[in-house]
């Protein structure tokens, strides 16, 4: 799960009692301390957090969140290189046809892969005709148009099968064979000696994925000769350096080098 956030926040120089008193009350928690987040007035990122989690699986949680702050209908998390996700996106590829028209009725913005899942073949077709090639993108987690008009089932019957003739509305991520044993792989990788400066790669289901901290961690599709692009994000590289049978650092390229790490040794 993700780091939780800190709410408590320090806004400027203190005030004066007579300038606190003249706040509006939403501003002001027990004890006089301001009760607004860190990077206000951008969205509470534990609330967008909430949103876009709860978007693909708990209607009620998301009601009590958007009837509060209709805003967070267009709540978007960057889950890790890019990896963007709506509300209403985490609803369209989950199917959730009830959930994407609540969000719409609080304001949220549909896109082709909503259209997809809720069967709207008018709009995926004009989309397509307007923007060829359109089919090809994928949403959040490198999830394919074709499957989120699957997701909606039996309602969007008449998308999937308009897609299906297109041909390639549906380029699935593809893993090759790892040239080692997952095992080899596995460790925790750091690039200064703070604590926080490290990432873990650790196996799942006979894959690789790249967690940091608590959050969420990023599934590692492999390219060839030890280079890797992590879930939703296909430009990103993630190289490990190898010699012998023994796995001695990783890079991550967004294409440059931004990041390298040595595997601290268990």
């Amino acid at each position: 799960m993700q780091t939780t956030i800190s709410r408590r926040a320090v806004l400027g120089a203190p005030l004066s009692a007579a300038a606190l008193l003249a706040l509006p009350s939403a501003s002001r928690a027990a004890g006089s301390e301001a009760s607004l987040w860190p990077g206000f007035p951008a969205q509470d990122p534990e609330r967008v957090y909430e949103t876009v989690l709860y978007a693909h699986t708990d209607i009620e949680r998301v009601r009590a969140l958007v009837e509060a702050s209709p805003a967070l209908a267009n709540a978007a998390m960057d889950w890790g290189f890019g990896d963007w996700e709506t509300a209403i996106g985490a609803a369209s590829h989950m199917g959730r046809r009830d959930m994407a028209e609540l969000l719409l009725a609080h304001g949220a913005r549909p896109d082709v892969f909503t259209y997809a899942m809720t069967g709207n073949l008018p709009a995926v077709r004009a989309l397509v005709e307007a923007l060829p090639g359109i089919q090809t993108t994928t949403g959040p987690h490198g999830i394919t148009l074709l499957a989120h008009a699957k997701a909606g089932k039996e309602d969007a019957r008449p998308v999937v099968d308009y897609l299906e003739s297109l041909g390639d509305a549906d380029p699935r991520q593809e893993s090759a064979p790892l040239p080692l044993p997952a095992a080899a792989y596995v460790g925790e990788y750091a690039w200064s000696a703070a604590a926080s400066d490290r990432v873990d790669i650790e196996e799942r289901r006979g894959m690789l994925a790249l967690r940091r901290g608590e959050g969420f961690g990023r599934t590692l599709f492999h390219l060839g000769d030890h280079e890797f692009h992590p879930t939703g994000a296909r430009s990103v590289r993630v190289r490990f350096e190898v010699a012998g049978d023994l796995v001695t650092a990783l890079t991550v390229h967004d294409p440059e080098p931004i990041l390298s790490a040595r595997r601290i040794e268990s």
